[in-house]
This record gives C-alpha cells, sequence and structure tokens, in this order.
C-alpha cells in the first residue's frame, strides 16, 4: 500500500495495530490521541502499570485481512509496515529536524560565550545533545569539569593536562628497556661532561639487580613489567570485545587497532594510579562512550589529543562510582549493595505493588539484574546511540550521575511493569537481564519525573 500524504481528519489507530508497530510509531500515537482530548497538546503521560512495548519481529494477521487496499500478497509484512509507519512519521521528523538545528544554534550561542553558563547547558544536554560538529564532546568535557567555565582558560588548561598525560605515559607505560635505555643516555651524557676532555677506554655501564629481567625483586622494573602485562593481556581480551558490531572499535583495520591502543594505555595507566583497584573488567565498556566522542570531534586538534582527554574525563568520571568496582567496600555506605538498596528504596517508593512482586514474592532481588546496569552506566542494555543519548542525561544531571543513573533504572522496571507482574522469577530474570528495545526519549521523561518524595508515581500534565 502507497501512503504518499498525510490522512486528514482524526488519525486512528488500533489496538492492535498498537501492538504491532509501538516503536516504529514512537510518541506519534500518543500525541495524537492526546491533542484530541487535550486541545493540541503533545505531552507524555505515565501511569501506574502502564508499559512501553518493544517491537516484536514476528509475523502478524492484519486486521484487515479482506481489505484490499490494506492487503497486498497475504498479510502486511514488516517491511510494508516499516514503509507505512516512516512515510506517516514524516511530519514528524521535520519538525524533530527543526528542534535539533534550534538545539545546534542554542549550544553554539552558549559556547560562544566568554563565560559558559554550566545551568544553562545541563538543562540543553539533558534533552539530548544533536551529533556530529564536536558540539557533544565539548558539552560532555565541561559537564565533567574537565574545561573551565572561562573560555579563556581552556587553551592553557588543556595543554597542561594533555603535558601530564604524555609524561604518565612515558614514566609509567614504557617497557624497562626503554627506561634502561634512558637510564644510559642519561649516564653518557653525565660522563661526557665530566670526562670531556679525557681521552681513552669508555666504561661500561653496570646492569644493577633491580634492572635485571631475572630479578625476584619486587622492586625491579622487570618484576613490575610483568605483573603489569597481565592486566595488559586482560585488557586486550575485553578490548577485543568491545561493540564489536562497530567498526570504530572491532577489526583489524589500522584504524580500529589505533583506537584500540589508544584505549589500552588509559586503562593500563588507571590500574597503576590506582594500585588498590587496578583494572576490572567492564572499565572497558565505561571507557568506550568517552573515547569515541572524542575521537569523533570534528575540531581536528581536539580528536587528535582524544586519547589524554578521554583519559582525564574517564578519571572524573568513575569518581563518581568508583567505590562500586572496589569489593571490599561492598558492605559499606558507598559500596555497590549500598547503591542497590537506594534503587529498591527509590522503586518502593514510586511502585510498592511493582516492588513487593520482585523482591517479596519472585525474590527477584537488584544484585541479580541492576549490580552491571549500575556499575557499567548501562552501557550493556541498550544500543551505542541511545547509550550516548542516555549519557547527556546522566552528565547534565545537577544533582550528579549517580542520581540520575538510578532514576533511569528505576524508570527501566516501571516501564515493563505489566510483563514483570505477569512473570515469574526465571522469567522476570531473563526479561531484566536481557532488557528489551524500548523508546529512549520516553524512558528518560519517566526517569526525570521520579519524585522520591512520593508513595506513588504520576507524570505531571
Amino acid at each position: 500500500m502507497a501512503c504518499s500524504t498525510m490522512p486528514k481528519g482524526n488519525f486512528k489507530i488500533s489496538e492492535k495495530h498498537k501492538r504491532i508497530l509501538p516503536d516504529l510509531l514512537g510518541g506519534l500515537v500518543a500525541s495524537l490521541e492526546h491533542r484530541e482530548n487535550d486541545g493540541g497538546g503533545s505531552s507524555l503521560r505515565f501511569e501506574p502499570g502502564k508499559e512501553l512495548e518493544t517491537l516484536q519481529l514476528k509475523g502478524s494477521e492484519s486486521e484487515h485481512e479482506n481489505d484490499d487496499e490494506v492487503k497486498t500478497d497475504g498479510d502486511l509484512d514488516l517491511t510494508n509496515r516499516w514503509r507505512i509507519s516512516r512515510e506517516v512519521e514524516a511530519p514528524v521528523s521535520v519538525s524533530e529536524n527543526i528542534d535539533a538545528d534550534e538545539k545546534r544554534s542554542e549550544l553554539e550561542f552558549e559556547l560562544s560565550q566568554k563565560v559558559i553558563n554550566l545551568e544553562r547547558l545541563q538543562r540543553i544536554a539533558s534533552s539530548g545533545l544533536p551529533d556530529g560538529g564536536g558540539l557533544r564532546a565539548r558539552v560532555w568535557k565541561l559537564l565533567l569539569g574537565y574545561l573551565p567555565a572561562s573560555r579563556d582558560l581552556w587553551e592553557g588548561e588543556l595543554l597542561a593536562d594533555r603535558s601530564k598525560y604524555a609524561k604518565l605515559k612515558e614514566e609509567l607505560l614504557s617497557s624497562p628497556s626503554e627506561v634502561t635505555r634512558r637510564k644510559d643516555e642519561a649516564f653518557s651524557s653525565c660522563e661526557l661532561k665530566v670526562d670531556n676532555d679525557k681521552d681513552g677506554m669508555l666504561k661500561r655501564h653496570e646492569i644493577s639487580h633491580e634492572d635485571h629481567p631475572l630479578s625476584s625483586c619486587k622492586a625491579s622494573v622487570w618484576h613490575q613489567f610483568f605483573k603489569d602485562s597481565e592486566i595488559a593481556e586482560q585488557i586486550d581480551r575485553d578490548l577485543v570485545r568491545t561493540h564489536p558490531e562497530m567498526k570504530f572499535f572491532s577489526g583489524d583495520s589500522s584504524f580500529s587497532r589505533k583506537n584500540r591502543e589508544a584505549m589500552r594505555n588509559i586503562l593500563l595507566l588507571f590500574a597503576k594510579l590506582n594500585p588498590a583497584i587496578r583494572y576490572v573488567q567492564g572499565m572497558n565498556e565505561v571507557l568506550a562512550p568517552l573515547y569515541y566522542v572524542f575521537c569523533s570531534d570534528s575540531n581536528k586538534q581536539s580528536s587528535s589529543n582524544a586519547e589524554a582527554d578521554s583519559f582525564a574525563c574517564f578519571v572524573r568520571l568513575l569518581s563518581d562510582s568508583v567505590d562500586h568496582f572496589c569489593q571490599q567496600l561492598d558492605n559499606s555506605s558507598v559500596g555497590i549493595l549500598s547503591t542497590l538498596s537506594r534503587l529498591s528504596e527509590l522503586l518502593k517508593t514510586n511502585d510498592e505493588e511493582l516492588w513487593r512482586h520482585l523482591q517479596i514474592s519472585n525474590k527477584v532481588n537488584p544484585q541479580f539484574y541492576a549490580f552491571r546496569w549500575i556499575t557499567l552506566l548501562l552501557t550493556q542494555e541498550f544500543n551505542f546511540n541511545s547509550i550516548l543519548r542516555i549519557w547527556d542525561s546522566l552528565l547534565s544531571n545537577p544533582f550528579g550521575i549517580q542520581d540520575m543513573l538510578l532514576r533511569v533504572c528505576c524508570a527501566m522496571l516501571l516501564c515493563v511493569k505489566s510483563r514483570l507482574l505477569s512473570g515469574d522469577f526465571m522469567a522476570n530474570l531473563k526479561l531484566l537481564q536481557h532488557y528489551p528495545e524500548i523508546n529512549i526519549e520516553y524512558l528518560l521523561q519517566v526517569a526525570q519525573e521520579l519524585t522520591p518524595d512520593t508513595s506513588s508515581f504520576h507524570l505531571s500534565p
């Protein structure tokens, strides 16, 4: 069926077709239905028990099987459903493009100011940052405190931080043979200055016990090098598995190898500077969005320094949640178990029925599904573009990343409430460990509207 123009009058979609095409139609259905009742308003409402259905890639019988205008050769297939939905959504896409252009202009204006208004920047970023042009890279650096609010300080601060990173790499990531070579050069240079006017045979520089590759001394540079090699091997294994569907991270191209090498340097350097935590599996996933965004910056000078900038921002990002990676702190007030308990309380405050069903009836505790959500900042639950959008909201939250992270986690439960209430332990565990596709904007709206002080959940009109 060809659908070249938008139908006139009220746009009606049956409940059955809503189930078939929930994500393809997105917020359009809700928007058009609310206009009829609200006099043109397009706000979404979330009610207890309501969930956003996900796209089911299964065949479905058409509700108009005998209607030749709708039916082609048999049931309406997925390709035709997609084409129809895209044509219906066209006016909305134009509106979205206009909104994106306006947001881009607003962002460029804010970033051009001599002193950046961070509150205004947070407000804009919370609704999503436009892709391309390096805007997301600059905004994330500002939100993480890597760039100061005063533009006049940017060049000096960046130069200093990038120089520090280069020195740390030279001191901590150089191989023992490279360290020995530099020592030899320094020693020879010193001797030349002393014996500049003397003739004679060259003196042999003795190798100390600490510099010997077979030394068992813990102070030996080789002992430390072999110890670090074990961490480096684990990092390499994890980096190969980082977003294997993206050529940016995976494959044998020189481009992907360069990106993995840069990320390896960052993670290994972090491990050496934080011996109490070292490297924990999954840190590669937290680093990936930062490095991708900074490396994709359209400004060549910025993209060429993506490694140094990513390291600094990675440290700042983990500073808010680094205790979650330390097993010794699991039972402390700053450990992961305390954070999971906060999530449970947030759910109980906003929907006690769902909380009771999961934790009392089903015994599906947050440790079984939300541990990964929280420690990896949701990087394993959604596709990469959705991760970037979610992080816009996480980083721009005025109350901190963890506050917004727990809100999103709670919203994820609320958005599949009906399925959870009808499921048993195994069904619910499978659902939450493999979270379904969902409208990200809707999810974030639900998260924003959560109010910890109330005993019931309701989006304001």
